[in-house]
């Protein structure tokens, strides 16, 4: 065989190191980040925290200092409060409760928070139940067995005894002496407070086959139960945000509560965005090490060359974060302004690609930066993926904002004459938009919200019952 030579024209994308820890950073959540600055802290004597206003003090008219000012107008001190972070919540705090230099025992807890409901000898039964539940919280014998032993050692009636077992079932932590997982995830998903996307659908699952949802067998399960795979996809991802093992619920944990990453508030007629300084710290080169090492030969302290190029490289990295954060977060805002004035029905639709545009990056970049970053605003505050909405085929309206109008026809329906999902989608098109009626009730089934028939039976039930 003959060696020949070639040429060959080509492009191909070297990450370099800086380049690599630019991408990891961007897509850290805020309390990766606050663990990654403090590791690189430790580890990198050259790094150091520097004060929010040093920057902006020393560049005069810079956006640094226009940002700084904007958190110096920031409006009144609620729009920061954040849930648990406090003691002034409305809850009581039940810790209070337990009285000083008692037990620590999870199940003495609960004994304690029951005495508030259940009299002495209710008290006994319940701890009866705890006494026979696994670590993972579920009956370490079966039901009928166990219940047959608290009948004859309480003196009460099964029907007594599994009512004390259904008011630990469904307290805290829920699902707490269930027969078994189904049962455990069952009772949590019917506890979950107002309309929840799914649920119908996720509660059909936990009472089928649990070894398809064991397999993720996706395409099996929409054909048995006759839905789209996106639907079970939906109801898989609810059903796994549930607690498989509420006994671990009982352990200590420190509480955790989301800490926005940006702010946006409506201030002079317009909208302003800016950084969370509690969630940006600002990182520096130490201006000692640095002088002692430019000054010094090529060849010496190369620990600490190394060691300033690293920092280099996470400054520069961390700057990247927070400025093509600060970037997505302006766009997202200006496109969803109606959005945070009025509310969903509002929802613009929203692309990756048409932010990506906006601030001259890839897609790739702003799927990182948005994803697990949070928005606080005046309406709530919410992850920077929750304002992508998908356009509504052959409409200029996203889906979100439909799914907001088929609730608002149904809250306001006539309750005796409650609108079956072809009405809905005449009363649409009526409106301008134009769905189909199978959309409705895939749009319905996700509002957690029951066919016409069954929201009439619900209606008439108050009436039978006055009537009687």
């Amino acid at each position: 065989m003959k060696a020949t030579l070639a040429t060959q024209l080509g492009q191909q994308l070297h990450l370099t190191p800086s380049l690599l820890q630019s991408i990891r950073l961007l897509q850290l959540n805020g309390l990766q980040l606050e663990q990654e600055i403090r590791q690189a802290l430790e580890n990198n004597p050259l790094l150091e925290l520097e004060e929010q206003a040093t920057e902006a003090e020393a560049i005069p008219g810079s956006d640094a200092q226009l940002e700084t000012a904007a958190f110096d107008e920031l409006p009144e001190s609620s729009l920061w409060d954040v849930p648990g972070g406090s003691w002034n919540d409305a809850d009581e705090d039940r810790t209070a409760r337990l009285p000083a230099g008692e037990s620590s025992d999870p199940h003495l807890r609960i004994l304690q928070a029951l005495a508030l409901d259940l009299d002495e000898a209710d008290l006994g039964i319940a701890a009866f139940w705890l006494e026979h539940c696994d670590d993972a919280g579920y009956l370490a014998a079966p039901l009928a067995q166990l219940t047959l032993l608290a009948s004859a050692r309480f003196d009460r009636n099964a029907a007594h005894v599994e009512g004390i077992r259904q008011h630990l079932l469904q307290g805290d932590p829920i699902g707490m002496a269930a027969r078994d997982l189904r049962e455990c995830l069952q009772v949590q998903l019917a506890a979950l407070p107002g309309t929840v996307p799914a649920r119908h659908l996720a509660n059909r699952l936990l009472g089928g086959d649990l070894n398809l949802l064991a397999d993720h067998d996706y395409a099996a399960l929409a054909r048995e139960y006759g839905v789209e795979q996106a639907d079970v996809h939906e109801a898989f991802r609810l059903v796994l945000s549930l607690q498989p093992r509420p006994g671990d619920a009982l352990q200590p944990h420190e509480d955790s509560a989301v800490i926005p990453d940006v702010v946006a508030w409506h201030a002079d007629g317009q909208w302003r965005v800016a950084l969370n300084p509690g969630t940006t710290p600002r990182l520096g080169i130490n201006p000692a090490y640095e002088k002692v090492l430019s000054e010094s030969d090529a060849g010496a302290n190369q620990p600490l060359r190394e060691m300033l190029q690293e920092a280099r490289w996470f400054t520069r990295g961390l700057s990247m974060r927070y400025d093509t954060l600060l970037r997505t977060a302006r766009v997202i805002v200006e496109r969803q302004a109606a959005f945070l004035a009025e509310g969903e029905e509002a929802m613009a639709p929203l692309t990756l690609k048409e932010v990506a545009d906006a601030i001259g990056m890839h897609e790739s970049t702003v799927s990182r930066i948005t994803s697990g970053k949070y928005l606080q605003t005046p309406r709530g505050t919410f992850e920077l993926k929750h304002f992508f909405a998908v356009r509504l085929e052959g409409a200029s309206i996203s889906g979100l904002a439909v799914k907001a109008m088929v609730r608002r026809l149904i809250e306001s329906e006539p309750p005796a004459r409650p609108l079956a999902d072809d009405a809905i989608a005449l009363l649409l098109s009526r409106q301008g938009v134009n769905i189909a009626r199978r959309t409705v009730a895939k749009y319905r089934e996700q509002l957690d919200i029951a066919p016409a028939r069954a929201r009439k039976r619900q209606n008439a039930r108050p009436q039978l019952a006055r009537a009687g």
